[in-house]
């Protein structure tokens, strides 16, 4: 698969600036500028949540404890990797790096992922009522949505498809798939509760099986339930001329009363 920069999103950093822009300008450049923005931010290649896998290893293996593991735990989670996964990845590493190095480190995760018990069992128990994976952070098109939303892709062969999972009260801007023929999106509820809504026409709940035609040109949402994570299949149909156009959020307003519709 070819890799695309322009589906890259860059990692923005100052703490170089701002701590050595004066002192040592050329090495705040370097931090900033090549390791975060660009080494980061080939993320197409490596995802985020990879890269801080990689990254707290090294930082524990070298017995570097201090405020830098910190940042980039604290990084590691906003990429997606669980309490559980933490206490797992620290453990295994225990034996390679030492017991010593790894005691330190978890000194410093339990403060990281110190209120994280009861959100990582709400995912873990969602995943165990679905037979697909909930994947990695979907941080490509993070700007594109509305609370926290997860990526697998399932096949990119014959007819490419994902499952896309979101928390609760996640959901996708208003968008567009266009094409001058065929193209479009087809859903199919995997797990949970969510909606599906095109412009000028009432909500659609969507549940496990439920499937959903998307035509192309048509300016829709979709996305979970206010008070349940929700799940969903993404088929995209081949057309000629495709390409997505996203556009505003959905009204938080008017999203909050959409149960009550």
């Amino acid at each position: 698969m070819a890799h695309d920069k322009l589906n890259r999103v860059p990692v923005k950093q100052t703490a170089g600036k701002e701590q050595l822009g004066e002192f040592a300008p050329e090495f705040a450049h370097l931090n900033d500028d090549i390791l975060f923005e660009e080494v980061w931010g080939r993320n197409d290649l490596l995802s985020l949540r990879d890269r801080s896998l990689v990254t707290i290893t090294s930082l524990i293996s070298q017995g570097l404890t201090d405020s830098s593991l910190t940042y980039h735990l604290q990084t590691a989670k906003a990429n997606g990797i669980s309490r559980t996964e933490i206490a797992e990845i620290i453990t295994h590493v225990a034996f390679y790096a030492g017991w010593p190095k790894a005691w330190a480190a978890f000194r410093l995760a339990k403060d990281v992922w110190a209120d994280d018990c009861g959100e990582v069992g709400d995912m873990a128990a969602f995943q165990r009522n679905m037979i697909f994976p909930i994947g990695e952070p979907n941080t490509a098109y993070a700007p594109y949505f509305t609370g926290q939303s997860y990526l697998a892709q399932i096949s990119d062969e014959q007819i490419p498809f994902f499952n896309v999972t979101f928390e609760p009260g996640c959901r996708n801007n208003w968008h567009i798939h266009h094409a001058s023929s065929g193209g479009g999106q087809m859903l199919v509820g995997v797990a949970g509760r969510g909606w599906y809504q095109e412009e000028g026409k009432a909500p659609v709940e969507i549940l496990p099986g439920t499937v959903i035609h998307i035509p192309a040109n048509v300016k829709h949402w979709h996305g979970a339930a206010a008070d349940s994570w929700f799940a969903h299949l993404a088929f995209e149909i081949p057309g000629e001329n495709t390409s997505n156009e996203w556009l505003e959020p959905v009204d938080d307003k008017w999203y909050g009363a959409l149960e009550k519709k």
